[in-house]
Formats: structure tokens, sequence, C-alpha cells
């Protein structure tokens, strides 16, 4: 694995994004909702926010508070979620997805499809039409579920995908996917990432030409450094 941007090129037939901490930076937003529902419950947030990141919310739970993972806690930390779009783009997101034709990516992510187009929507990012959401997979992160979904719906063999992301659980189904990976430190340390074969500080180091056989990679820029802004614990 390459820890740094001088990486060599990847070739690739389609990429598929997860959202939160690679498109969309909406840390701050998740991590609120999550210490509110622990203040509700008289819990310390702490055992879930170390990880949240990159998981179902029902699965979170599962893990975290499994007395608590029901029907009804879900669905008001939905509701809160739904109801907190303070977020912005990761640098270099706009960019990079306003050059990809449609049929060469996608997102696979842990939210729900509202909850999704609303943080793109306020990122000021487009939605892509083949979004894989949690509604669309019986088992999320790090089961490869989603990442298979998403390669199917591109009609792209696994092998030729390269999933980009920034949280171990979806590095972790990449992986069982039997797809390549790339890391950005934007919510763990680059460390904990250790599963990508190469990890950037954020988008505006990813490069992708476009060809007949599909895309090449390339990377630029700074080394991601060894704490990311916004330390997490695995």
């Amino acid at each position: 694995m390459k820890n740094d941007s001088g990486a060599a090129p990847m070739e690739c037939g389609a990429l598929l994004f997860d959202m939160d901490g690679v498109l969309v930076d909406s840390r701050a937003a998740v991590e609120r909702t999550w210490r509110r529902w622990a203040n509700r419950h008289a819990l310390d947030p702490e055992p879930i926010l170390r990880i949240a990141h990159g998981r179902r919310t029902s699965e979170s739970l599962r893990l975290a508070f499994p007395h608590l993972a029901v029907a009804e806690e879900v669905a008001w930390l939905d509701a809160a979620e739904m109801d907190d779009l303070d977020v912005t783009a990761i640098p270099g997101a706009l960019s990079l997805l306003s050059a990809l034709p449609d049929f060469c990516w996608t997102i696979v992510t842990s939210a729900g499809r509202d909850l999704a187009e609303l943080r793109l929507r306020r990122a000021g990012l487009p939605v892509p039409p083949l979004i894989v959401s949690s509604e669309d997979v019986s088992r999320g992160k790090p089961a490869p579920d989603g990442y298979l979904a998403g390669a199917a719906r591109l009609r792209v063999e696994p092998a030729r995908a390269v999933v980009i992301e920034d949280a171990p659980p979806g590095l972790e189904a990449a992986r069982a996917a039997g797809m390549r990976a790339i890391a950005l430190s934007t919510t763990h340390r680059a460390e904990q990432l250790g599963a990508a074969a190469v990890i950037l500080p954020d988008l505006t180091s990813l490069h992708v030409t476009i060809g007949q056989e599909g895309m090449v990679l390339r990377f630029s820029g700074e080394p991601s450094p060894c704490h990311g802004p916004h330390p997490a614990s695995p």
C-alpha cells in the first residue's frame, strides 16, 4: 500500500463513491445527532461515535447499545439527521463528479435515500441515477452487498471497480466485494485506513482520464497526513 499521493496510476471501469466523508462533509452534523440522541438517554456518546462513521444507523445501535436498537430509536435518529443539513462538499468533489459520465460512477451510502439526496443537493453535488442507499441492501457495510449492487447497476465486474471510502467498514466492504479501494483521510487517521491501495487527503488529489476502455486514475498533491483533520477512533 502507498500512503501518499505519489502512487502509480490505476485503471478501472467504474468508480463507486461512499458519500459521507468522501463527497459530503457531514461529520459535524452526524456527531451532533448522535450526541443529542445520547443525551436523551443519559448515555455517554463516545462508544457510538467511535463506530458510527461508515455504518447504517441501525447497525451502529446494535453494536454500541443493542438494548436500544429498535425501530423507534432509528426513526428518531433518521428524522434528526434530516433536520440537520449543515453540510458542505469535500474539496474536489464537484469538479470531479462534473467530469464523469453517468455510466461510470455512482454512490454507495449507508444513509437512506431521502437523506442522501438532501445532503448531496445541500452540498451542491449531483445525485446519480443509480445510487445505492441503505434501503437497497439487506446488509450494510462492512458486508459487500452495497458495493456489489453498485457494480451490478453500472454493469461492471467487481474487479474492474474502484471504491472511494473514508471509513474502515467501507474499506472492509470493498475488499469483501473483490474491489480495489482509495481512502480519504477526512474522517479517520491514515493508519486506520490500511485496507486501501492509496490514501489521499481529499478529492483534489484524484485526477481521472476517460478513455474507450475505461478510466485511468492519477494522484497528485501533498501526501496524506498521518492524522486527518478530524481524528476518529476505529
